[in-house]
């Protein structure tokens, strides 16, 4: 069972993700333009062509606490978390809204999809030429991207990594994100055994709102 410390710790990680600055010298980003724009176009087109997706992760807290389970996405909206072994604990974007259901204390958290960074992997109408910007990494093979909107730096800040994948959509395929909000909470996800447009029924994002029943535990 996750403790309630480590539950505020997931909320804020699942909502807000950042990474540390990058100090980059004007000169090399100046000869960076051009690929940075192209990498940008790269992720976009992948983000584009991307329906449904389903991953195991491993989310870590800056304490190096650590917990694991299922995600399952479709676009434009709509993502599902689900933690092992904690079968009362539920974090579900529905199209609006990205709900954090805690059944062992009847409460649900909720926030408007586009105030969170996930609407960057979310929201297919998300412009990441003007909200995104390519991080340097020192493999060629790795694509990294940050994106926050200046306007609301208290939604936080999303770095989304992706590895060249031939097989995969549009030759990327995303292998997690880093997290940081406005509290300065740290969190990274890493995904695995990820798998792109697969069938997904809108009733995997469905939940049951604990507050109108009093009733048993669940997630349906």
């Amino acid at each position: 069972m996750v403790s309630k410390r480590m539950r505020k710790i997931i909320v804020s990680a699942s909502l807000c993700a950042a990474i540390p600055a990058v100090t980059i010298p004007n000169a090399i980003h100046a000869q960076n333009v051009k690929t940075s724009a192209q990498k940008l176009a790269e992720i976009t087109q992948h983000l584009k062509v991307v329906r449904t997706m389903r991953a195991n992760f491993v989310q870590t807290n800056r304490l190096g606490q650590r917990v694991d389970g299922t995600m399952i996405m479709r676009r434009p909206g709509k993502v599902r978390f689900e933690y092992k072994n904690d079968q009362s604990l539920l974090i579900v974007a529905d199209g609006n809204s990205l709900n954090m259901i805690d059944y062992e204390v009847n409460q649900v958290q909720r926030w408007p999809i586009k105030n969170s960074p996930l609407s960057a992997l979310l929201d297919s109408n998300k412009d990441l030429t003007r909200f995104g910007k390519i991080i340097p990494t020192n493999n060629e093979n790795v694509i990294s991207v940050e994106v926050r909107d200046p306007k609301h730096p208290e939604y936080g800040i999303i770095t989304m990594f992706f590895n060249r994948q031939s097989n995969a959509p549009a030759g990327l395929s995303l292998v997690g994100w880093v997290a940081l909000d406005s509290k300065n909470n740290r969190t990274t996800v890493q995904l695995n055994n990820v798998k792109f447009n697969t069938a997904v029924s809108n009733s995997a994002f469905k939940w049951r709102d604990p507050r109108r029943r009093g009733g048993p535990r669940g997630r349906r």
